[in-house]
């Protein structure tokens, strides 16, 4: 839902029920103007899963092997406050947070105090996982600390990117208290996008889309390693996406995806029954490569080496301002087919 009490907030919210028992829901409210130059929202997960199968300890490792995960029933929950504050350079120098939700921008070159939208943005959250009848396992059951995510969207489109670059840093701090260890973090992660233009009367548009992602752990030892589910983690929505969520995890991660996004000429959606009743401006057709690891060491050699792959195609679309997305992945242990919003990368 658009229009929340200002033109530009949005507010979304879905949940879905199983036969089995299990539940989840998500709540967010995002892009909410506080002053010329601050961005305020928040977002809220709820699940109880029914005999869900979990990845724990050395089970988790790049290491192990699918048939190493428990099955249990779990409680999680996350929570998020954001506060965004748009730097007043590049597309912010006059406009301020408008800048940081205008969907179309036009990159004036590859030097952030005059192109793009530069940011800083402050999450403080809270993880929680119970999980029911784990033999040997201990870990805190709740979990709560800081990020600080640094961020410069050189990007000319943030639905449907053609050219441009995003350059996003983040370091995550959580503090020691008498349930949680103290830890923390950074991650790093770089995309770029090239227009290769169209392909005769076929192809009205070609982009080839890169991504790469690298983190760490600096406080890792027995008595400084975050919780599992609020640590360094692969598989799921966004990287080596033929795995599971966080079916990998550990000290440090380095990931590379590589798309091939094209839309085709041809774009029958918006006169397909339902379609009919929404704006459907656009639809894409993507090739998807993912390669990534984890290790419990820091190394660039370690992290590069017996990695993991997913690959696989997807269909994306745009309803309302909204970017469906729905792909197939297949990879070294298992495929997974989903349907979700927004782009990857």
């Amino acid at each position: 839902m658009k229009g929340v009490g200002q033109p530009q907030a949005t507010l979304f919210a879905a949940g879905l029920y199983s036969s089995k028992g299990s539940y989840l829901t998500y709540l967010s409210a995002n892009n909410f103007q506080i002053s010329h130059s601050w961005l305020v929202g928040a977002n809220a997960y709820n699940a109880s899963f029914k005999d869900m199968d979990y990845h724990l300890g050395a089970a988790g490792s790049n290491d192990s092997l699918p048939e190493q995960e428990v099955f249990t029933d779990s409680v999680e929950a996350q929570y998020h406050l954001t506060a965004q504050y748009v730097l007043p350079i590049g597309n912010g120098e006059s406009i301020g947070a408008r800048a940081a939700y205008q969907p179309e921008r036009k990159i004036k070159g590859f030097n952030p105090l005059d192109s793009g939208v530069s940011s800083i943005e402050f999450s403080p959250f809270y993880y929680s996982r119970e999980l029911s009848d784990v033999a040997g396992w201990n870990e805190p059951e709740s979990n709560w600390g800081m990020k600080v995510h640094f961020d410069w969207d050189n990007r000319n489109s943030v639905r449907n990117t053609t050219h441009g670059s995003r350059t996003e840093l983040d370091f995550t701090y959580s503090p020691e208290t008498g349930s949680q260890q103290e830890w923390w973090t950074w991650e790093y992660q770089q995309s770029a996008f090239f227009d290769l233009g169209n392909l005769g009367n076929v192809i009205n548009k070609q982009v080839l889309a890169l991504d790469m992602y690298i983190a760490d752990t600096p406080s890792w030892d027995e008595q400084h390693q975050p919780p599992e589910y609020a640590g360094i983690r692969l598989g799921g929505l966004y990287r080596l996406r033929s795995f599971g969520g966080g079916r990998f995890h550990g000290r440090s991660t380095v990931h590379y995806s590589a798309e091939y996004r094209v839309m085709p000429d041809w774009q029958p959606l918006e006169e397909w029954p339902i379609f009919n009743l929404y704006d459907v401006p656009w639809w894409q057709w993507v090739a998807f490569v993912d390669a990534g690891r984890v290790a419990d060491e820091f190394s660039l050699s370690t992290l590069h080496s017996d990695m993991k792959w997913s690959a696989g195609g997807a269909i994306r679309f745009q309803v309302e301002g909204i970017v469906v997305r729905t792909e197939m992945a297949w990879g070294n242990e298992e495929s997974q087919f989903r349907v979700m919003i927004n782009q990857p990368f």
